[in-house]
């Protein structure tokens, strides 16, 4: 995501990219405590082995994890807990169409502040085969390389 004003990235899933094919992207609301806002402030989050369900018309992520905020004694919460993403109903049940098809996925791309509110950037993905992510791996090592000779070709 670029750089925009009022956008403050905290977590990004890289691996995401890796492991799959990003068919749609939609920007989400979450549900939190006021504790794992300010943990979130200081950057203390991990979406790495996260994954977004939806059931009974919610949109859930599991595995997101918000590390407790050091001054927030009994208000903190459970680093793993559950937590719903804030989405309108035409949205969920796009996606809930969706995931139906075979192969298809949400995974959390990104967590960041937009203004003073926290988005998850969730993307409707397709699992890759071994044989894509080496092409992947391939295409971006043949990229290196030309842009390494032609930096040498300049000087």
């Amino acid at each position: 995501m670029a750089k925009k004003p009022g956008v403050k990235l905290i977590a990004n899933n890289k691996k995401a990219y890796h492991d799959y094919f990003i068919e749609d992207t939609y920007e989400a609301g979450i549900e939190l405590a006021g504790t794992e806002v300010k943990s979130l402030r200081m950057g203390k989050c991990s979406i790495k082995e996260s994954y977004v369900r939806v059931e009974k018309g919610e949109v859930l992520i599991y595995g997101m994890n918000i590390s407790p905020y050091e001054k927030g004694n009994i208000f903190n919460k459970d680093p793993l807990r559950i937590r719903k993403l804030l989405l309108h109903r035409y949205e969920i049940r796009k996606l809930d169409a969706k995931l139906r098809e075979k192969g298809f996925t949400l995974v959390p791309l990104q967590i960041y502040f937009k203004n003073s509110l926290v988005k998850v950037e969730i993307g409707l993905a397709r699992g890759k085969k071994l044989y894509d992510k080496r092409n992947d791996i391939a295409k971006k090592d043949m990229e290196r390389e030309a842009r390494r000779e032609f930096k040498v070709r300049n000087v």
